[in-house]
């Protein structure tokens, strides 16, 4: 069979970018994005290349950034301007292909096995895709070829900034297997301490490990990097339609920070709830079943589900169940590196209706009001409404 020709584009350092881009001022100085810059409190959420040079690095706090480098421009983040750009930028890969899978705010996959009689090869692709996103929107992207969508990640990472790496079955052992360990996507810090342990310091160790040994040392996720280090992830570039397609619609996220305490887990929740339950009533759905995975700092998932009383669409019924379940089976005292929040068991929205003839008249409030920001979202733009206490904040949420 011949094999797929994956591409991963990675936007370059992109809050900081977009903001130079849109002040070409900011081009020449050192530039952080950052939490709550004024007060000196938070972290910093993107630097430019002036700004790394002086070792700023992205997750450290403000005050620790500014002993290296004095001068260093602070301007608070802007995340309805970053998903204006992501969406332009997804727009221009469209162009190219229709299987585009976001894979972050600044990162997507595009399958472009069938586009290659069009446009020419994928590293040609890759080349014309980096000219017209720094052309159209003033940014660069880094990207990497494979025949795989994981060597195609690890191929935008390998050369920065606004580069193309291609990684063939012909050179993906001499470029991928010296690399450390750690540089392998979805090993976090304690399994790459006990890959360590085990003598395990690159990726050519773990490609050629015993798997017997590497199932019992990380479990069955050990497995799974087993697949990626020697080439042999199968994973598919999801359609831009799939989700209309789909029997479930959840949305999950990476924080810029972990979550820790309840008040982070609502932050979190309130976004991703927001938008499933929108999703929902935009597809004229109600979900039964509200699922939730937690995935810590190590990288383990876990995943709670809960069938409901009465089907909903409602962000605020969504949040309480998934809270409810999150509580129940998650110590408050451990932080949360990514929470996903999905509902399914669809029935129409109109039998929705009929069954709830009888519900309260706070229920019915917040269902009017739900629906009304639908419609000033919808009129003015997502970033036109939103809860106070997200605002401003340094979870990389709005």
């Amino acid at each position: 069979m011949k094999d797929r020709i994956i591409l991963h584009s990675d936007c370059n350092n992109f809050f900081a970018s977009v903001e130079c881009a849109q002040n070409p001022l900011l081009w020449d100085v050192p530039l952080a994005v950052a939490g709550d810059p004024e007060k000196r409190r938070g972290i910093i959420l993107a630097k430019n290349e002036i700004a790394k040079r002086y070792g700023v690095k992205t997750a450290e706090p403000i005050w620790e950034s500014l002993k290296k480098c004095p001068d260093l421009v602070l301007v608070p983040p802007r995340y309805t301007l970053y998903e204006e750009y992501s969406e332009k930028i997804n727009k221009i890969y469209y162009d190219f292909t229709d299987l585009v899978e976001k894979f972050s705010i600044d990162e997507s996959w595009l399958d472009v096995t069938g586009s290659t009689k069009l446009f020419g090869n994928g590293e040609k692709i890759a080349n014309t895709i980096r000219e017209r996103v720094k052309k159209e929107l003033g940014i660069t992207v880094s990207v990497g070829v494979s025949f795989n969508k994981i060597f195609a990640k690890m191929g935008s990472d390998y050369k920065k900034p606004d580069a193309t790496t291609v990684i063939s079955r012909e050179n993906y052992k001499k470029i991928i297997y010296p690399l450390p360990v750690s540089d392998m996507i979805f090993i976090g810090k304690s399994a790459t301490k006990r890959l360590y342990n085990a003598n395990i310091r690159t990726i050519g160790d773990l490609a050629n490990a015993d798997d017997a040994f590497i199932e019992k040392l990380l479990g069955k996720t050990g497995l799974l990097l087993l697949e990626y280090a020697r080439g042999e992830d199968k994973s598919p570039v999801m359609s831009i339609d799939y989700e209309r397609e789909a029997k479930s619609i959840g949305k999950g996220l990476t924080f810029s920070r972990n979550l820790l305490g309840i008040e982070d887990i609502r932050k979190g929740l309130l976004v991703l709830c927001e938008y499933v339950a929108a999703k929902m009533r935009e597809k004229g759905v109600k979900c039964t079943v509200v699922t939730v995975h937690i995935k810590d700092t190590e990288l383990k998932t876990i995943s709670r589900q809960k069938h409901l009383d009465k089907p909903t669409y409602l962000a605020k019924e969504i949040s309480e169940v998934a809270e409810t379940l999150i509580t129940s089976n998650w110590s408050m005292k451990k932080p949360i590196r990514m929470l996903t929040v999905t509902g399914s068991g669809f029935v129409s929205s109109s039998i929705g209706g009929q069954m709830s003839l009888f519900e309260d008249a706070e229920e019915k409030k917040e269902e009017s009001l739900e629906l009304a920001i639908d419609k000033i979202r919808k009129t003015y733009g997502k970033g036109s409404i939103k809860k106070a206490n997200i605002i401003n904040n340094d979870l990389g949420i709005e």
